[in-house]
Protein backbone atom coordinates (compact mmCIF):
# COMPACT_ATOMS: atom_id res chain seq x y z
CA UNK A 1 0.00 0.00 0.00
CA UNK A 2 1.23 3.88 -0.94
CA UNK A 3 0.28 6.81 -1.51
CA UNK A 4 0.37 6.92 -5.67
CA UNK A 5 -3.21 7.26 -6.11
CA UNK A 6 -3.93 9.50 -2.44
CA UNK A 7 -5.18 13.30 -3.51
CA UNK A 8 -3.46 16.03 -1.56
CA UNK A 9 -6.32 16.81 1.12
CA UNK A 10 -4.20 20.10 3.12
CA UNK A 11 -1.27 22.39 2.67
CA UNK A 12 0.28 24.29 5.92
CA UNK A 13 1.93 27.50 5.78
CA UNK A 14 3.94 29.11 7.87
CA UNK A 15 3.73 33.17 8.48
CA UNK A 16 4.37 35.95 10.70
CA UNK A 17 1.20 37.83 10.38
CA UNK A 18 -2.08 35.56 9.62
CA UNK A 19 -4.16 38.40 9.03
CA UNK A 20 -1.98 40.13 6.42
CA UNK A 21 -1.71 36.51 5.15
CA UNK A 22 -5.54 35.76 4.86
CA UNK A 23 -5.48 39.29 3.10
CA UNK A 24 -3.53 37.60 0.48
CA UNK A 25 -4.77 34.58 -0.67
CA UNK A 26 -8.48 35.38 0.08
CA UNK A 27 -8.70 38.76 -1.22
CA UNK A 28 -6.04 38.91 -3.73
CA UNK A 29 -5.62 35.73 -5.04
CA UNK A 30 -9.30 34.76 -4.28
CA UNK A 31 -9.06 31.83 -2.07
CA UNK A 32 -12.49 30.76 -0.41
CA UNK A 33 -12.40 31.29 3.45
CA UNK A 34 -13.64 28.37 5.43
CA UNK A 35 -12.32 29.49 9.11
CA UNK A 36 -10.62 30.87 11.63
CA UNK A 37 -10.40 29.38 15.08
CA UNK A 38 -7.46 31.23 16.73
CA UNK A 39 -5.91 34.60 15.70
CA UNK A 40 -2.91 32.14 14.48
CA UNK A 41 -4.60 29.72 12.54
CA UNK A 42 -6.64 29.94 9.38
CA UNK A 43 -8.14 27.93 6.38
CA UNK A 44 -9.01 28.38 2.83
CA UNK A 45 -9.73 26.35 0.20
CA UNK A 46 -7.98 26.25 -3.47
CA UNK A 47 -9.94 23.75 -5.69
CA UNK A 48 -10.59 20.79 -3.92
CA UNK A 49 -7.06 21.37 -1.37
CA UNK A 50 -7.49 23.07 2.20
CA UNK A 51 -4.32 25.92 2.99
CA UNK A 52 -3.75 26.42 6.38
CA UNK A 53 -2.56 29.75 7.40
CA UNK A 54 -0.39 29.61 10.56
CA UNK A 55 2.34 31.21 12.45
CA UNK A 56 5.29 28.65 12.70
CA UNK A 57 4.15 26.45 16.15
CA UNK A 58 7.53 23.96 15.84
CA UNK A 59 7.56 23.50 12.63
CA UNK A 60 7.98 25.68 9.48
CA UNK A 61 10.12 28.99 9.08
CA UNK A 62 8.77 32.45 7.66
CA UNK A 63 9.42 32.54 4.05
CA UNK A 64 11.26 29.51 3.90
CA UNK A 65 8.20 27.01 2.77
CA UNK A 66 7.40 24.91 -0.09
CA UNK A 67 5.84 26.67 -3.51
CA UNK A 68 2.50 26.26 -3.60
CA UNK A 69 1.46 25.46 -8.05
CA UNK A 70 -1.81 27.04 -8.41
CA UNK A 71 -3.47 25.63 -11.99
CA UNK A 72 -4.91 28.59 -13.78
CA UNK A 73 -5.45 29.09 -17.00
CA UNK A 74 -4.44 32.26 -19.04
CA UNK A 75 -1.52 32.57 -17.09
CA UNK A 76 0.01 35.99 -18.61
CA UNK A 77 -3.43 37.50 -18.15
CA UNK A 78 -3.70 36.83 -14.68
CA UNK A 79 -0.39 37.35 -13.50
CA UNK A 80 -0.20 40.44 -14.76
CA UNK A 81 -3.97 40.95 -13.07
CA UNK A 82 -2.59 40.00 -9.69
CA UNK A 83 0.71 42.07 -9.70
CA UNK A 84 -1.59 44.93 -10.50
CA UNK A 85 -3.69 44.50 -7.21
CA UNK A 86 -0.82 44.39 -5.66
CA UNK A 87 1.09 40.92 -5.25
CA UNK A 88 5.01 41.09 -5.41
CA UNK A 89 6.12 39.70 -8.83
CA UNK A 90 8.83 37.26 -8.79
CA UNK A 91 9.10 36.01 -12.60
CA UNK A 92 6.70 36.39 -15.60
CA UNK A 93 5.16 33.65 -16.98
CA UNK A 94 7.36 31.55 -19.02
CA UNK A 95 7.73 28.79 -21.50
CA UNK A 96 9.45 26.29 -18.81
CA UNK A 97 8.94 22.23 -21.05
CA UNK A 98 8.00 21.10 -24.26
CA UNK A 99 6.22 18.18 -23.61
CA UNK A 100 4.28 15.55 -26.13
CA UNK A 101 0.98 17.03 -26.04
CA UNK A 102 1.14 20.30 -24.07
CA UNK A 103 3.47 22.94 -23.46
CA UNK A 104 4.13 23.97 -19.25
CA UNK A 105 4.34 27.66 -18.57
CA UNK A 106 5.31 29.01 -15.28
CA UNK A 107 5.60 32.39 -13.55
CA UNK A 108 5.95 33.42 -9.78
CA UNK A 109 4.90 35.98 -6.95
CA UNK A 110 5.58 36.08 -3.33
CA UNK A 111 3.22 36.76 -0.86
CA UNK A 112 3.47 39.11 2.23
CA UNK A 113 6.70 36.99 3.74
CA UNK A 114 8.31 36.21 1.25
CA UNK A 115 7.07 32.87 0.43
CA UNK A 116 7.25 31.62 -3.38
CA UNK A 117 3.34 31.22 -5.13
CA UNK A 118 3.47 29.83 -8.35
CA UNK A 119 1.36 29.84 -11.34
CA UNK A 120 1.48 26.86 -13.55
CA UNK A 121 -0.41 26.30 -16.92
CA UNK A 122 -0.52 23.05 -19.49
CA UNK A 123 -1.25 25.05 -22.81
CA UNK A 124 -2.61 22.32 -25.34
CA UNK A 125 -2.58 23.21 -28.73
Amino acid sequence: MDLSHATLGQVAIAVSDVPQALAFYRDLLGLRFLFQPAPQLAFLLAGDVRLMLTTPQGHGAVGANSVLYFRVQGIEALHAALVARGAKHERAPQLTARLPDHELWIGFLRDPDGNLVGLMEEKRG
